[in-house]
Formats: structure tokens, sequence, C-alpha cells
């Protein structure tokens, strides 16, 4: 039993945290071993599978932060702070996995662990961005205004994503196109025969619903942490008038 909301854990919490590990599982499979060895690339393509889906996740943890937030400012409802945050933790984890395996595959690739590509300095940039909403967090006390301001600053921050997004299509880049791009010889664009695009399709699948189940974690502990910090907050309050 939950110590704050006297609620039992849920059962389909449980079964989403069942789904998103055996999914996560059968997609380290087929990235591994169902999908064939890339003929330019190598095994190092493989991190492909993980790099997308990672990036998919983090994207779709600033969406999330972005709907909540406007939603926040049109009601007023503290739940939806916790789901905002929620979303921007989430999402900045993933973002960093992004761009971790992005350096495992760019080295023998690229032979370097980074270069100031426009992808990956776009990406970079919006990692500090949301990095940079947490300790504007930390640096209000007020609740309130500490969830006005954060709403105001995710939605404004949601500008990186669609750009980091684009990048690729916008600017000159050597980061490789996996839709719409054309694969030639010295070119890190490649083709996926259909077992790679069923890999591909499956991680990003399985990554989903880690999403999903994170996701669901961190609300229910963020409004615990919320009924903790209002008890506290009306137990200052209570002093301060003795």
């Amino acid at each position: 039993m939950d110590s704050i909301t006297k609620k039992p854990f849920p059962r389909a919490l449980l079964v989403l945290d069942i789904l998103a590990a055996v999914s996560l599982a059968v997609a380290l499979w087929m990235a591994l071993v169902y999908a064939p060895r890339e003929l330019v690339m190598g095994d190092v393509q493989r991190v492909f599978y993980f790099h997308v889906a990672s990036a998919w996740t983090g994207m779709l943890g600033y969406l999330l932060a972005v709907i909540t937030s406007i939603a926040f400012l049109r009601t007023g409802k503290m739940n939806l702070d916790v789901a905002s945050l929620a979303g921007i933790e989430i999402g900045l984890v993933f973002t960093a996995l992004c761009v971790i395996s992005g350096s495992i595959w760019a080295r023998p690739i690229w032979n370097t662990w980074w270069t100031w590509d426009p992808r990956l300095t776009t990406a970079f940039i919006m990692e500090l961005i949301y990095a940079a909403y947490l300790l504007l967090r930390r640096g209000v006390e007020d609740p309130a205004q500490r969830a006005r301001l954060s709403a105001v600053y995710a939605i404004i921050g949601f500008i990186t994503v669609p750009l980091t997004f684009l990048s690729i299509r916008i600017f000159r880049t050597i980061h490789p196109v996996i839709f719409g791009g054309e694969a030639s010889v010295g070119s890190s664009n490649f083709v996926m025969s259909s077992q790679m695009l069923q890999a591909f399709l499956f991680s990003l699948f399985a990554f989903t619903l880690l999403f999903a189940a994170f996701y669901w974690h961190r609300l229910r502990l963020g409004l615990r942490q919320q009924q903790i910090e209002a008890i506290e907050l009306q137990r200052r309050q209570d002093e301060e008038e003795e």
C-alpha cells in the first residue's frame, strides 16, 4: 500500500512493467541477432535501432511536457505540473542515451566521438535547455509560481525539439537521413531490408512501452512528493501563525 496516497499498486502498471521488460528483451534480440549485418557499416549499425528509439522517446517526453504545461496554464491544476516535470525528466534521460549511443556509432564511422554537426549541436542545445528547466524549478520555492514559470519555460523550450528533428533536412549535415535519404558508397546513409525495418519498428514499440512505464512510475512519485510538499508548507504556515 502507498504510505501517502493509501492506494494499492496498480495491476495495470505491473502488467505494463512486464510487457516493457519482455518487449525490450525481444527488441535486443532482434537488433543483435534477427536483423542482418549492414554491408557498409558492419555491426556498429545495430546501435541505430536503440539510438533512434531513444531519440523518439526523448522527444515524446518533451511533447507530453508541453501539452501538460499548456493544460496547466489553462486550468491551474497542480497535477499537470507534476506530469510536465515527469515528461522532461524522462525525456532528458532518453536524450542522453541517444547522444551516448550516437557517439558509439560515430567513433568507427566518422573516426571521432563527437563533431559539431547541426544534428548533434541542436540535440546538445536541446539537452542543455531542458536541464536548465530543472535548475529553474530548484530556484523557486513557491509551488504555484514554480509551476507557472516552469510551464512557460517548457513551452518556449519545445522550439528546440522540431529544430533538432528537422536539422538534417534544413542544414548541410553528415548525419545519416534514415527516411528519404539515398544510400551511396562512402555515405553513412543506408537502405533498410525488411528484417531491419521490423527490428527498427519493434524497437520503437518497445521503447514506447518503456517510456510509458517510467512515466507512470514518475507520476506516482511526483504526486507523493506534491502531497508531502503541501503538508510541509501547511506546517510552516501553522508555525508562523502561532
